[in-house]
């Protein structure tokens, strides 16, 4: 079982390899939802869970099967504008305009996708101008649930209503959590664009290809992809172009955009399964130093929760400034508490992110 791409007449000018913000979001909503597929990002999920404003929890939860076991391409609209030659966007206001010009019946196929599944890259009417496919559609929502049903009535009858929501909603992510992953993750995919683009430049298409995943393969006499998968399909580039976009949220995950009339994506994980550079011997034995008393742990309690000033500290722990200061300076070396000031007061604040890498039954604790 393969997905195939064929790239007959495919110039090699018309290969980009590029990140695209838009696709991380939504590779970042799946390991939220589904971190039994990402292990090497519990500590990031952890993490960026326990920041969630409690509202936003609440909606990404009522929303979570929409990315839960698929990934939809929505999160890729570049590749539906006609000509088959965009590009994702620099930044996720980019990539969501450019969703925004998708049409409602590119919407409404793309969408589907996360609730029904219709046949996947074949020509013809969509469910909004077909009663069979509509009909179809909400036979095979009811199937996996009464939430995919709600959202697949939604989206036939009101698009733009849809479109609106899903923009605010990505647009809310972004605010709360995405926005400061991306700013991490974009040199360490920009680095990897940037290493495919010059394999493609001096050695050629199958060169950059082994390098994005064993899994790919080119068969030049054939002038054919291959990826090697547990799934069916074929796309060709055609006149337009082949896009290989690189993931570091969603590692294992290898995918292949194959929808009839787009343009083909290969959306292959790059790097590591962690969003930074393990720590030192040195600094994970200061971190634990730090972590073996008993006040400290009680500190890192109430940091966990919220942000504090040193006098504050003192007197929810009936202790002196000068000695919650001490504690203070001792984590902070560590690398496990962040400071920042607002006016005269100077507010301190556990660094979940980094406390969640050192064990999740640690963070676990101390937000209990």
């Amino acid at each position: 079982m393969s997905v195939r791409i064929d790239i007959a007449g495919l110039r090699p000018e018309r290969v980009a390899v590029v990140a695209a913000p838009l696709a991380e979001l939504g590779m970042a909503l799946h390991a939220l939802s589904e971190p039994g597929h990402h292990p090497g990002l519990q500590g990031w999920v952890t993490g960026v869970t326990a920041r969630l404003d409690p509202h936003l929890a609440d909606r990404m939860c009522e929303a979570d099967f929409l990315w839960r076991t698929t990934f939809s391409d929505l999160f890729l609209p570049c590749a539906g504008v006609p000509g088959g030659t965009t590009l994702p966007g620099a930044t996720l206001a980019d990539d969501l305009d450019v969703l925004d010009k998708l049409s409602d019946e590119q919407f409404v196929d793309a969408a589907l996708e996360f609730t029904c599944a219709l046949p996947y890259g074949l020509p013809g009417p969509g469910p909004l101008a077909d009663a069979g496919l509509r009909r179809r559609a909400l036979d095979l929502a009811a199937a996996r649930g009464p939430q995919q049903v709600r959202f697949t009535e939604r989206l036939l009858a009101d698009p733009p209503r849809i479109r609106a929501w899903l923009r605010q909603f990505l647009e809310d992510c972004d605010e709360a959590f995405f926005a400061q992953t991306w700013s991490r993750l974009r040199h360490q995919l920009a680095a990897d664009t940037r290493h495919k683009t010059e394999l493609l430049r001096r050695k050629g298409l199958a060169e950059a290809l082994a390098a994005a995943s064993p899994a790919v393969a080119l068969d030049e006499a054939a002038a054919r992809i291959t990826v090697d998968k547990l799934g069916e399909g074929r796309t060709a580039t055609a006149d337009g172009g082949l896009l290989l976009v690189p993931t570091s949220l969603g590692r294992p995950h290898l995918m292949v955009l194959h929808r009839y009339a787009w343009q083909p994506v290969l959306h292959y994980p790059v790097g590591s399964q962690q969003l930074a550079a393990p720590p030192s011997v040195e600094q994970l034995a200061l971190r634990m130093t730090a972590l073996s008393h008993p006040v400290r742990m009680r500190l890192c309690r109430s940091l966990a929760r919220s942000a504090f000033t040193t006098s504050e500290l003192a007197q929810v722990h009936g202790m002196t400034a000068p000695e919650i200061s001490r504690h203070l300076s001792m984590l902070k070396k560590a690398g496990l508490v962040t400071t920042r000031r607002r006016g005269r007061y100077v507010l301190h604040q556990l660094d979940v992110t980094t406390v969640a890498r050192l064990g999740s039954d640690f963070l676990e604790g101390v937000l209990r």
